[in-house]
């Protein structure tokens, strides 16, 4: 099916290796070869998961990058040279809406600030959290307050913290009785870590892990904060361009890169997509071509991939034009549409929206190929 669509290469991971063991070099032989059986070849893993000790400088710190150390030596004698990573603490991408309708039967995925500020406080009842929001968002987290639903209030858990977070760090799981508990723990654990000292973490992590990404050759890549910008009292420090510029001066080697996730970048009404893209053209090493479009009350939606702020057949046109020939880039989730609802797909990765998403993006590579040939 795959090959069918247009398909060349395969973004994926050894999903079923927990979190801080190490990936080990049969199974990734396994998996590279049954791609290839078809005709594809594994262009890019994603994601090599960095363990939460790691980023909060746990008693196991050195023994987990010294696994992640291991995993990357196998991926790179088994011809793996492109490996996505994030580095948030406790949770990945949120939304609060995970099939928001539009007006033509299709659904994507939303995220509501107020909503999000409602679990905050009323769900979680994180220490404080009343101080990090804005008069107008109380103004509606107390209406919320007074109409939220047990069923709403359980949705909002499962959103934000279940379905999102269970098939991406297998944190929290389907089917685990106390979801809030159990973030709660997750949370305290980064209790005193503040930007520069997550920024300190990553740095230690990137500086002992280069040595392997130089034998190899392995481009290593971080993925932006999603959303980009603090949330429930943790830092976040892959947030703008002042942020990337950060981390790849703090160890400026070729192979720590980024992956230019326009999805999560243009969620931040502070972020000039495009021009960041010029500027970290050099040392992006994989891109996710999504967009998105910011609403009032610091709301955004998952806009089409002709839309929105990611200006993405600009992103094509920078990503386009490079010597190097195999930069690899996917798009990203797509929307809900065709009884893609019925599927248990998981969220944001439906099978109709992303093929479509996938046609609108050949189109433009198809125009900006053109272009560079008669330039």
């Amino acid at each position: 099916m795959l090959r069918q669509i247009g398909v060349e290469g395969i973004v994926t991971a050894l999903h079923e290796v927990p979190n801080g063991e190490i990936w080990p070099y049969e199974m990734i032989c396994d998996l590279r070869d049954e791609i290839a059986a078809h005709g594809m070849r594994w262009s890019v893993v994603e994601s090599l998961p960095v363990s939460e000790a790691i980023k909060y400088a746990g008693a196991e710190r050195d023994r987990l990058i010294e696994n992640y150390i291991v995993s990357l030596e196998n991926l790179g004698r088994a011809g793996i040279k492109t490996v996505c990573y994030n580095f948030m603490p406790v949770i990945d991408w949120i939304r609060t809406d995970l099939e928001h309708p539009w007006e033509d039967g299709t659904s994507s995925l939303y995220f509501d600030y107020a909503r999000f500020a409602y679990f905050d406080i009323h769900i979680l009842e994180r220490e404080g959290a009343e101080k990090e929001y804005p008069a107008e968002t109380l103004a509606r987290v107390a209406e919320l307050h007074e109409t939220m639903t047990d069923e709403e209030r359980d949705g909002l858990i499962d959103t934000i913290i279940v379905k999102t977070q269970g098939f991406i760090n297998g944190n929290i799981r389907e089917g685990d009785k106390h979801p809030v508990k159990i973030f709660k723990r997750l949370l305290a654990q980064y209790a005193g870590i503040d930007r520069e000292a997550l920024r300190e973490n990553m740095r230690y992590f990137l500086s002992a892990v280069m040595p392997v990404c130089d034998k190899w050759g392995i481009n290593l890549c971080v993925h932006p904060d999603d959303p980009p910008f603090q949330v429930l009292g943790l830092p976040r420090i892959v947030t703008s361009e002042e942020d990337i510029a950060w981390l790849l001066e703090a160890v400026d080697n070729p192979h720590n890169g980024v992956t230019f996730c326009a999805g999560s970048l243009s969620s931040g009404a502070h972020n000039d997509v495009v021009k960041m893209a010029r500027r970290f053209k050099e040392r992006t090493h994989f891109v996710h071509l999504r967009s998105c479009r910011i609403l009032e009350g610091g709301n955004f939606i998952e806009a089409s991939h002709l839309e929105g702020r990611g200006h993405l057949i600009e992103l094509v046109r920078i990503f386009e034009d490079d010597p190097r020939k195999e930069l690899p880039m996917r798009v990203d989730h797509g929307r809900t549409m065709l009884g893609d609802e019925k599927m248990g797909y998981n969220p944001g990765y439906s099978f109709h929206g992303r093929m479509f998403a996938l046609a609108q993006v050949e189109g433009m590579m198809a125009v900006v190929r053109d272009e560079l040939k008669r330039k």
